[in-house]
């Protein structure tokens, strides 16, 4: 009796979601009627996680920005390769790089329990995660738009195209973003989010030997930690206060201590527009808050899949059997 009662009431929420994404585009009450636990259910999991790492909470961000970078905010990060697919965990921007899929796993799966059925998509696990990760390290919370649906297939070719390079300049860096649709002021803003988290000593390797915009000192100390051969996967922190979002990533730049090129290109000292905004964020924290949970919402709706297309993955690694 009991897993009738299960049964039924997990087609009735098939039911109710079907009918939902028939006529919603994205909205931030989308779960509301359909599962109301699902947004606590994520913010619980997401605290804990990164409560028992922090590190994880800058995983999280990073998984949805390489997400929504290649052919929208539709999950696709996620796919594991097939025999038919090779997936984008492999591209040259997300191999040995991007992580925190076994989080989002546990996270699906306790959706699935507490919505009593498929319900949640990846896409808005991934929205929802990077939110959470910044109000569990400090930040301010902002709305998240949901409704996403999940795409059944993956490109290794647009990964590799797609996501901004850390050796890019600043011309590549507004010509990668304009191409999503996002303006300069997205760029500084998003930029801001590598107040958390980690590089890798092969990714900021050529800009502490061979950079002549860094701070002489600085480079020195990571000279300590990152040889110039060797020891590629030593990280170093990508601003001073790696575990807290706050702006110390955009004093970084002005003194010349940014550890990537690509982040250390948005102040250049010249009096760009971009340099102007690096300055007035550096001294502005309270407009850095306001205006980061703007762009993320921007980034988040890049391409989604919503509607009739895609589908809602019941295993974020996999795409539904039919």
């Amino acid at each position: 009796m009991a897993k009738s009662h299960k049964l039924i009431l997990s087609l009735l929420s098939q039911l109710l979601l079907i009918c939902h994404l028939s006529i919603a585009d994205l909205t931030p009450d989308f779960y509301d009627d359909i599962c109301p636990q699902a947004l606590p259910t994520i913010q619980t999991l997401v605290e804990a996680a990164v409560a028992d790492e922090p590190r994880m909470g800058a995983s999280l961000v990073r998984l949805h920005f390489h997400d929504c970078f290649v052919n929208g905010c539709d999950g696709s990060v996620l796919l594991d390769d097939t025999p038919t697919m090779t997936g984008e965990k492999t591209a040259k921007p997300n191999n040995n790089s991007i992580r925190g899929f076994d989080v989002i796993d546990s996270i699906k799966s306790n959706l699935n329990d507490v919505c009593q059925g498929n319900v949640v998509s990846c896409a808005d696990i991934l929205a929802v995660a990077a939110r959470d990760s910044i109000v569990a390290l400090g930040g301010s919370s902002y709305g998240v738009l949901l409704g996403r649906r999940d795409a059944t297939s993956a490109s290794l070719d647009a990964a590799n195209s797609n996501i901004p390079a850390p050796n890019f300049n600043l011309s590549q860096l507004l010509s990668n973003f304009d191409s999503h649709g996002l303006a300069m002021q997205d760029l500084v803003v998003l930029s801001g989010a590598h107040t958390l988290g980690f590089a890798r000593c092969t990714i900021f390797r050529n800009r502490i030997y061979n950079e002549s915009t860094i701070d002489p000192d600085y480079a020195a100390s990571l000279e300590s930690v990152c040889p110039i051969s060797g020891d590629d996967d030593v990280l170093e922190s990508l601003d001073d206060t790696p575990a807290s979002v706050d702006t110390d990533y955009y004093q970084g730049l002005i003194q010349s201590r940014g550890l990537l090129d690509s982040d250390q290109q948005l102040y250049q000292g010249d009096g760009s527009d971009t340099d102007s905004l690096v300055q007035y964020y550096s001294d502005n924290p309270s407009n850095f808050w306001s205006d980061f949970g703007a762009a993320m919402i921007n980034l988040g709706n890049l391409s989604p899949l919503t509607g009739d297309g895609g589908e809602v993955r019941e295993n974020c690694r996999v795409v539904n059997q039919n």
